[in-house]
Order: C-alpha cells, then structure tokens, then sequence
C-alpha cells in the first residue's frame, strides 16, 4: 500500500465511524425531547425492571425500564432477550411516551424478527414522533418501509387552523420550538375561548402565514415550518443506510449552509449522497450497515 493511500483510507474509515456513532446518538435522543425532565439512569435490579414494565399507573417507570433494558442489550447481548416478550406486549400501550421510547429501543437490535414486525406497525402510528423513531430503527435493519417518514423529517411543512377567527401570533420567522409549542392563537368571532394551533413535532418557523389582527377562516394555513437540524440530521443518518436516488434531491438542499443548521448536517449531507450514490453503483455497503456496528 502506498504512504499516498494509507491517509485516505484512514479518512473513509473515521467517517464511516462518525457516522455509526452519530446515528446511534440520533437514535437516542428523541425520545427525551417530550420528557427532558426526567433522568432514567439510576440502575434497576432485573426485579424492578420486571416490577417497573407493568406498572401502568406510572408511565414513566415503564419508560425507566426500557431504557435500562436498552443499556442492558449493548453490554449482556442475548441475556437482555429474556425481556423481550413484555417489551412486545407495549406496542398497543395507549401512551405515545411509551410507543416513542419502545420503537427507539428496538432499534437496537437489528437480529430480532419479533421487533421488525413491531417496528413495521409502530411506523404507522398515529403519533408523529412514534412514527419517526421507528423509521430510524427500521433504517437499522436495512428496510426502508419509513423511508416516507424520514424524506418528511428534511421537508418544510405547514400548519392550517381548524376554526376561523382573529390571528394572534406567538412566535416569529426564524424561532425554534419544541413539540407542542403554542404557534398561533385563533380568537373566534364574538369572543370566547381562544383556539390554539400546536406543533405536532420540533421545528423552525419559515413563515407566518398572516399577519396579527388578520381574519381567517376554518382550513386556512396558518404556519410554515421548516425542519430543525437534530432532525435533519437524523434523517441525513437514516438516508445513509437506506436511502435510495429518489431521496437525492431532498439532501442538496443541505450541502449548503442554511440558518439554524448546524456544519455538521453539510458534512453529513455530502457524505449521505455519497453513500446512496455507490449503493446505486453496486459500490456501496449492504442497506442497514454504517460501515461498522451500530
């Protein structure tokens, strides 16, 4: 091997491992964003795990518990299997914290047949957060059933009002939020309550779509959004595994610096249609591998 060749491949190898370790982090970090305000790293013994995965009266232990079972598959392997099977009895759980974290946590194991077929139902599920970490984990097991989810995760999108009224609104062009945030306030005609219009998931705000004191009706949009960059980055990461030529035109935009994106999602971008471009070449590694272990 020439000196010439041995710091290029030393480059392909730290990016292939960039990109394993980023999307392992990606992986993680949704499901805290609804609930930041709990911290679930305090060890369980296996009885409190089992104790903690039924208790339906505090949803939060039941998370507590998915997460140490998550700790648990990375460092003990098949031993963590003994939970499976009332890990599987979740998936119907009525609470979407619930669905969200249990769709994270089966990403991490990409042998397991019993969670990709609960991965291919949670990616259909009515919350838009459940939808998008199990897009991410079937991304792991090479199957590009969420591909549709993750090209949302990088377009603009926008928000109509369900009742007409006067616009106030509460945030302007340029600002973040979080799921849930209060967008727009809709005063109905004749007074009483205010309506609210709340973002289903993070986001920037692109445009407001009129301006306060303006009258609108039932339908009328009201919000545009574009896509934050931990999300963005996450579907770049999600791409990288099993992107196809169709998502291309999705990921240029990236290449470019774009406000509130952080350098690294252009790092990143480029790296995505590289990837996508050699697996269309026959070039690249098989769907659902980074180019190391996950």
């Amino acid at each position: 091997m020439s000196q010439e060749s041995k710091p290029a491949d030393s480059f392909v190898t730290r990016k292939a491992a960039l990109v394993a370790t980023g999307f392992a982090v990606a992986c993680i970090v949704i499901p805290f964003w609804f609930w930041m305000d709990t911290w679930f790293g305090r060890t369980l013994s296996d009885e409190k795990i089992g104790q903690y995965l039924t208790d339906t009266e505090y949803p939060r232990k039941i998370q507590h518990a998915l997460v140490q079972i998550s700790e648990r598959m990375s460092t003990e392997g098949e031993a963590a299997r003994v939970w499976y099977p009332e890990i599987l009895k979740l998936v119907d759980n009525e609470l979407p914290e619930i669905r969200l974290t249990l769709a994270w946590l089966m990403g991490d194991d990409s042998s397991s047949e019993e969670f990709h077929d609960a991965l291919r139902v949670l990616v259909a599920d009515p919350h838009p957060m459940v939808r998008r970490n199990a897009a991410l984990a079937l991304a792991k097991f090479g199957d590009t059933t969420g591909l549709q989810e993750i090209r949302a995760m990088l377009q603009t999108y926008s928000l109509a009002s369900e009742h007409a009224g006067i616009v106030n609104n509460r945030l302007e062009v340029g600002d973040s939020f979080n799921s849930d945030a209060l967008l727009v306030r809709i005063q109905p005609d004749g007074g009483g309550e205010p309506f609210d219009v709340r973002a289903p998931l993070p986001g920037i705000v692109e445009k407001q779509m009129h301006a306060d004191g303006v009258r609108i009706s039932s339908g009328d949009e009201v919000t545009l959004i574009r896509p934050e960059s931990m999300h963005v980055m996450q579907a770049l990461l999600g791409l990288y595994l099993v992107g196809t030529p169709g998502e291309i035109d999705l990921i240029r935009p990236f290449l470019r610096p774009r406000e509130g994106l952080s350098s690294n999602v252009m790092q990143q971008a480029a790296l995505t249609l590289e990837q996508i471009r050699k697996r269309q070449a026959g070039q690249g590694v098989p769907a659902g591998s980074a180019g190391g272990s996950i």
